[in-house]
């Protein structure tokens, strides 16, 4: 459903938010090992949640690393699928047409609407919060410490 990205920016956002605060910062590579995901790779994702401190935080030096702000922990996980630019299973069609519409619909148009619905109520008002609720199952991150 979701670019590798998105994937790896979601299971990241969700473990600074159960593993970090203010206080207690996580390296790079803590969270790159925790998301299952090369510490290159989980910089760029970082970065993009990191711009304009709109997820996630960052400071710089020895006692630096990443964290969520509390505010930020109450964010709709539509943030993090924006910040990483997938606004499209929100807009386009599900086959990807160009005309689909009311009006010229594609094959699935009504049948997936309802879904379509389902699916920005969900990503609009789940947030950070809950996902990061450690009475969650959290057997999706490789080193299952949450």
């Amino acid at each position: 459903m979701f670019s590798k990205s998105t994937e790896y920016a979601l299971r990241a956002t969700i473990y600074i938010a159960q593993e970090s605060n203010s206080d207690k910062k996580l390296s790079l590579n803590q969270i790159a090992n925790a998301i299952d995901s090369p510490p290159s790779f989980t910089a760029k994702i970082l970065q993009l949640l990191t711009k304009d401190n709109c997820i996630i935080s960052s400071v710089r030096g020895p006692n630096g690393g990443f964290y969520i702000t509390e505010d930020a922990k109450q964010l709709p996980i539509r943030k993090v699928l924006e910040a990483m630019d997938e606004q499209d299973l929100f807009i386009k069609c599900i086959l990807g047409l160009n005309n689909c519409s009311e009006t010229k619909p594609c094959p699935m148009h009504y049948q997936y609407q309802p879904i379509k619905k389902q699916l920005i109520k969900l990503f609009e008002t789940k947030t950070i919060l809950q996902l990061a609720d450690p009475s969650q199952p959290a057997n999706f991150l490789v080193n299952n410490s949450l």
